[in-house]
């Protein structure tokens, strides 16, 4: 099925963006990927997606992957990939679609849904909920200032951290890291790369094909733009108040995800306070899902899309 999947460059705000798409349903999903991921990450459930009917489309974002990179990338913030989700539908003519974001990609769909209801059927988000970018997304001054976050957020530190190595070895220590319960914290005298152990293996559900294939695509792309959006961008105002999303959501939540351990994050989701901003909110925990739960468990979160995309009348 893999092969079946088709790849084109699609122009949207001035940027052509790699697009892979597979399935010609009438009703589209739309698939937006974190870090360090790329278009490539969904590719399980969008075989999945196809099956069942649907449109299933995956893009880089602007400045990952294939897609090309904007003239400033230091000027960016996540809203110009609310734009940017926007923009791809109009090229696409799609009216209407549903959107599925994992890790920062979960921000700009929730957003997409917020500011453009009229364009989004439903939001599905993995391992994020619903966050507003500004100084209090992540609460950085309650972990050590060795956190990944707040040393990713200082320019040139991760650069400086991450030229040490092949970018291949760059993306397998990120997704063995992350793959873990533990928030990435350094001590005082080290860099996030040097919390990687190298004897550690790759994780089972993540083969070397797998890993060739994401550091192609980041050694093309480099890390200049993923560094801005989301990390050093994370903390910048939308200007927007009052955010409410009113489209029916489903959050999909690995209780072995090293996010739920962020100071107040748990207790946010578990409170239902988080339905204080996405009102008609399902959440569905797997209590062995990791970070990357959509590729570790695939069959599993395949099923629970599938059947929320499925309870929606459109």
């Amino acid at each position: 099925m893999m092969a079946k999947i088709q790849h084109s460059e699609v122009e949207v705000k001035g940027l052509k963006l790699h697009v892979a798409e597979i399935g010609s349903g009438s009703k589209a999903v739309v698939f937006l990927h974190g870090f360090p991921e790329i278009w490539y990450t969904w590719r399980h459930q969008m075989i999945a997606a196809a099956n069942a009917g649907y449109r299933a489309i995956a893009f880089d974002f602007r400045g990952y992957g294939l897609s090309e990179h904007p003239a400033e990338p230091e000027k960016e913030t996540m809203y110009d990939l609310v734009d940017e989700i926007v923009g791809l539908l109009d090229a696409l003519n799609i009216t209407l679609a549903f959107l599925v974001g994992k890790d920062f990609g979960a921000i700009p769909g929730y957003l997409t849904a917020a500011v453009h209801p009229e364009r989004v059927a439903a939001v599905i988000t993995l391992g994020i909920p619903f966050m507003l970018p500004g100084p209090s997304a992540v609460q950085n001054h309650l972990l050590p200032k060795g956190f990944y976050i707040t040393r990713w957020h200082e320019p040139g530190r991760a650069e400086a951290d991450f030229g040490r190595f092949p970018v291949k070895s760059v993306i397998k220590n990120i997704y063995t890291l992350f793959s873990r319960s533990e928030v990435p914290i350094a001590a005082d005298d080290q860099e996030i790369m040097d919390l990687f152990d190298p004897c550690t293996p790759l994780p089972p559900w993540f083969s070397e094909e797998d890993l060739a294939t994401y550091a192609s695509l980041y050694e093309k792309s480099g890390f200049r733009y993923a560094l801005q959006v989301p990390y050093r961008s994370l903390n910048v105002e939308t200007g927007l108040s009052d955010v409410k999303v009113t489209v029916p959501a489903l959050l999909i939540m690995g209780e072995k995800d090293y996010v739920i351990n962020f100071p107040g994050m748990e207790d946010y989701i578990r409170s239902g306070m988080v339905k204080n901003f996405v009102p008609d909110l399902e959440i569905i925990y797997i209590p062995e899902g990791s970070h990357f739960v959509h590729e570790q468990i695939p069959e599993k979160v395949n099923q629970l899309i599938i059947e929320f995309l499925k309870k929606q009348i459109v």
